[in-house]
């Protein structure tokens, strides 16, 4: 880990105070860089139209509005959609969308070029369609998404980009091509891109200008140079990433063409500069200065990031390129700290301060001039001020500004024509088809409100905003956070009074958080003793079995022993006695203790990952996910639960006179009955709603999970939750069956097959005592439709997480992809080619994608279930196993059949083995049919950029989890409560609100308050 990397969570505030202490930015300054922005703009405004076709564009149609966002989505998707059905559909449901009548005198270039004016609103484009025909419209959308592809895309491939770059390179302007590819899913699509840059390098070479700064150069994404980009597979990914890289460098070399590589999302940051140092190290590149690599200033390392890339350089004896940017992964960002619970953002909360930031960061670009040649990426009026006026106080240093290919253009010329300065165009080239979600982050990033551009030509935002020192306004800034982004832990804070604080997670990419981590891992190889554990006190029985790691049979966690019918009995009747002093414990300590216990899980994270990994083979971000989520459900529980059970309950409406209320308790004595899959997570979520509720909770762990079991009651123990309300009971189903047909049972909370769930009910219909409930969470044959609309690398990438994620073992595991039939073919290519790249093996490694699945039985239902499928299923791909793996553990290869039809699949096959089923667009209610005919109805999967197409799904399939363009895994608790209907379970869903209520018993109190005195509220509103 790199010195500048310990700033990636830093505060927000020390990392703004640092920046203005090292700034020089007196009011001298400060006036000459406000006076020079201004100036800038009221030149721009003279010319009174927005300088570029992608600026009009969004001067037209702001991204804040329905209208840009219906643009954006369309030009995004309608390129790509093979077929003309869904290419209609698309088009209704954005135009739909929005109101185009809102500004008659609409001039937009697109409206124009496309020969249809868009001025069609909900009422009149049904009629449109009529009377037009939908041929008509849909080319003609057509054709004007192909003119905004044009006036953002300097061409459809190299050639066509080089000589539409001529007039610019009259101007004076430098270009910088950038190859369209986002990143590689298989390692076809890494070879098509590596092939594309070594031929753009070599075609400019050939016909460009070799000389000094005017140079061409290539823009690349290292994330295209390879399938998997990821901390994870960084032994492998650098090696072959650092060659690729260095065989374009030379190319570029020889030819004098510049390389930039681009930046990404911040956790690729480390491995970038692994392997950007390579290059930049090589004494066979000395003499060539056309190497460089983007910075963002966003991002709360950038501004040491200067410092370390001046160090390398120097060291390396050379100087090198530095385009700095503001960012465009933003949102990005912020989600993806809040999704993994950690301790602060990477990037500033404000604009202002990444503004700032932008400053800061150049300031030390031109102080490491000798080192760095800059490259200013922007189109702010206030930035490219503050940039001339620091490079004169530097001696007049070199630089280049860079504007993107259709936007900046007046402000550019101006810089150039005006100020002497270089300038660079920072052109995408690829066809229009492949524009995707690069256009639609492009336009978020420079379509923001914030966003210079939006403001520019409007004449009646005042020049003085516009041009606002970003300096002076944090300066004077009381507080230096956005108040309305809070920190990762605090998103959940406004539940109720008190709020509960998020799971803390940690950052895998982060060598400062995973190294040590994993050593901390691997120190718990103890033996464990998993047995009953009743009132404080093991019972050891004479019969132990050894506990065996599925990954490794070799490997022996230690002994369970198993309880039997007579512990059962005790553990049920001590419960019992404990219950009238837990049910009078108040509300608000029961909650504190499940507090406390969440607060030991964390404080335990490496040993309880480490039985996680061992006994229940789950990789290590899956482990990890696992201590989160059983966090998340003691605190959400403990949360809900101070409401719920509060002691005067819930108040009712009545006459007046009279007092009604609602009050929930305890049933009494609650068997947990929890799965193998999610050991501790569901462990902890069935256990903490019984004892929030007030029960006593005798709990059975799953018998391949017991030590996991063991550990999270002792934890409970000591977070004070007493001996004699919680027991533990490991064992096979005859202790289950044993804790079921008990005449104290209170209530069941099970998750497991549906079968088992069955056989639960009958013996609880059986039973002579009171009527107590089920609450049953089961499997599910979970599907995901895909229509022509959806993204393919998307689907993609959650089709193989959802599918193949924690070996196909999770409850809402995809089952069965429905591919619309005219992308099919293209999908099972890409998914194929991802297939290929995942890595199975030893769970406790960090390049382990997928482990084993859990045991001998479940093997052996996977190897039936695939013999059957080579009856009647076709064989898409099955991942190689190494030969090791299937004499060491339980392993699985992962495998993708195509059938015809899902009434072929009898029952759910608890494992990763996906089915695929192709579908017309015009039959997909018979793909609903068949979904609902399955009877289960727990989790479904949507990828479709048409918003009544999945609105139209969702609507009609009868599931407990719909998931619209993302994977199917990982709900959150209290964000999506998780639970089926049907065959799929009982209901309630588990992390929602209406859980704890089922393990409880309501009461209702009415008070007649007149017969004490009379009303005397009534008789004061009297007077």
């Amino acid at each position: 880990s790199r010195s500048f990397s310990s700033y990636i969570y830093a505060d927000e505030t020390q990392c703004v105070d640092a920046m203005l202490a090292a700034l020089p930015w007196d009011e001298r300054r400060a006036d000459n860089v406000r006076a020079g922005a201004a100036d800038l703009v009221k030149r721009i405004r003279k010319q009174k139209m927005p300088s570029g076709q992608l600026e009009s564009f969004l001067q037209q149609y702001s991204l804040s509005t329905k209208e840009g966002l219906a643009l954006m989505s369309l030009a995004e998707a309608l390129l790509r959609i093979p077929d003309r059905r869904t290419a209609n559909a698309i088009i209704r449901d954005k135009m739909a969308l929005a109101d185009w009548s809102r500004n008659p005198d609409v001039q937009d270039w697109m409206v124009k070029s496309a020969g249809l004016g868009l001025l069609v609103t909900r009422a009149t484009l049904n009629s449109a369609f009529s009377k037009l025909g939908e041929p008509f419209i849909r080319e003609a959308m057509l054709k004007a998404m192909r003119i905004m592809g044009q006036q953002f895309v300097l061409g459809a491939d190299i050639e066509q980009a080089v000589v539409r770059s001529e007039s610019y390179v009259k101007r004076g302007y430098r270009m910088s091509y950038d190859i369209l590819g986002e990143g590689a899913r298989t390692a076809l699509d890494a070879e098509r891109y590596f092939e594309s840059y070594q031929h753009a390098i070599k075609y400019i070479g050939e016909r460009g200008d070799k000389n000094g700064a005017n140079r061409a150069a290539v823009s690349v994404k290292l994330s295209a140079l390879h399938p998997r980009y990821s901390y994870a597979q960084r032994q492998r990914c650098v090696p072959e990433m650092a060659e690729r890289l260095m065989v374009l460098a030379r190319s570029a070399a020889s030819y004098n063409v510049a390389i930039t590589v681009d930046a990404e999302e911040v956790d690729r940051l480390e491995l970038s500069l692994d392997i950007m140092e390579r290059v930049i190290k090589d004494d066979r590149l000395s003499g060539w200065e056309g190497f460089g690599l983007a910075a963002q200033a966003y991002s709360k390392r950038g501004f040491y990031l200067i410092d370390h890339l001046a160090e390398i350089a120097k060291a390396s004896k050379r100087r090198i390129q530095i385009r700095l940017v503001k960012g465009a992964y933003w949102d990005t960002e912020i989600k993806r700290a809040q999704v993994q619970g950690l301790s602060d953002y990477p990037v500033f909360s404000r604009k202002i301060n990444t503004d700032l930031s932008y400053i800061a960061c150049a300031h030390k670009m031109f102080t490491s001039k000798d080192y760095i040649y800059p490259l200013f990426g922007t189109h702010n009026a206030h930035t490219t001020a503050a940039i001339l006026e620091m490079s004169r106080a530097a001696g007049n240093a070199p630089f280049e500004f860079q504007r993107l290919h259709g936007m900046g253009e007046a402000l550019h010329n101006i810089l150039i024509e005006h100020h002497s300065a270089r300038g660079g165009i920072y052109a995408p080239v690829g066809p229009h088809e492949d524009l995707l979600a690069y256009l639609v982050r492009r336009l978020l990033e420079n379509g923001a409100n914030t966003s210079f551009v939006n403001h520019l030509m409007d004449q009646s935002v005042p020049v003085e905003e516009i041009v606002r020192d970003p300096v002076e306004k944090v300066r004077r800034s009381q507080n230096k956070r956005h108040s309305g982004i809070v920190l990762p832990k605090d998103i959940y804070a406004r539940e109720t009074p008190g709020g509960r604080i998020n799971s803390a997670g940690m950052d895998l990419s982060a060598p400062a958080s995973i190294e040590p981590l994993i050593k901390q891992i691997r120190i718990f190889d103890k033996p464990y003793d998993a047995m009953p554990l009743i009132g404080g006190r093991f019972y050891k029985d004479a019969v132990a079995e050894t506990v065996k790691n599925p990954a490794d049979y070799r490997d022996n966690l230690g002994r369970v022993w198993s309880a039997n019918k007579g512990l059962a009995d005790k553990a049920i009747r001590i419960a019992g006695e404990a219950f009238p002093k837990w049910i009078a414990t108040k509300a608000d300590e029961r909650a504190k203790f499940l507090e406390r216990y969440a607060d030991l899980l964390e404080a335990n994270t490496p040993e309880l990952m480490a039985l996680c990994i061992r006994e229940a083979g789950r990789n290590i971000p899956d482990a990890l996910a696992e201590i989160r989520e059983a966090v998340d459900f003691a605190r959400y529980y403990a949360n809900k639960g101070r409401k719920d059970f509060s002691d005067g309950g819930e108040v009712l409406p009545g006459p007046t006179g009279e007092e009604n209320s609602m009050r929930l308790h305890g049933r009494g004595v609650f068997v947990c009955i929890s799965p193998w899959n999610f050991p501790l997570a569901i462990f902890t979520g069935q256990i903490a709603a019984a004892l929030m509720a007030g029960n006593c909770v005798v709990a059975k762990p799953a018998e391949q999970t017991p030590i996991i079991g063991l550990r999270a009651v002792q934890l409970m123990h000591e977070a004070g939750i007493p001996e004699d309300v919680l027991h533990f009971l490991p064992g096979d189903g005859r202790v289950g069956a044993a804790l079921v047909a008990h005449p104290h049972t209170g209530g069941v909370a099970f998750t497991g097959s549906t079968g088992v769930a069955r056989e639960i009910n009958m013996s609880l219909s059986e039973s002579r005592g009171p009527i107590v409930p089920l609450i049953a969470e089961t499997g599910g044959q979970n599907a995901m439709i895909v229509d022509s609309s959806a993204l393919p690398e998307q689907v993609v990438d959650d089709v193989v997480l959802s599918a193949f994620g924690s070996a196909g073992q999770r409850c809402s595991s995809l089952r069965v992809l429905f591919l619309q039939e005219e992308i099919a073919d293209k999908i099972l290519r890409l998914l194929q080619g991802a297939m290929r790249e995942l890595n199975v093996g030893n769970p406790a490694l960090l390049s382990t994608d997928i482990g084993p699945v859990i045991d001998e039985e479940a093997h052996a239902n996977l190897v039936r279930h695939r013999e059957a499928l080579k009856g009647f299923g076709k064989l898409i791909y099955e991942v190689p196993l190494e030969s090791g793996l299937t004499t060491d553990g339980h392993y699985f290869a992962p495998c993708v059949y195509e059938i015809n039809d899902l009434s072929e699949l009898k029952q759910e096959n608890f494992g990763p083995i996906l089915h695929v089923i192709r579908y017309s667009s015009n039959k997909l209610d018979d793909v609903i049919e068949q979904i609902n005919n399955t009877g289960f109805g727990l989790t479904l999967g949507v990828h479709t950029r048409i918003n009544s197409f999945f609105e139209e799904i969702v609507s009609k399939v009868r599931v407990g989890n719909a998931y619209v363009n993302r994977s199917m895994i990982g709900a959150v608790v209290g964000t999506q409560p998780f639970g089926g209907q049907g065959l799929s379970g009982t209901g309630p869903k588990a992390g929602g609100p209406h859980y704890l209520p089922r393990f409880a018993q309501e009461k209702v109190v009415s008070i007649n308050t007149t017969a004490s005195g009379g009303n005397t509220t009534l008789v004061s509103l009297g007077e």
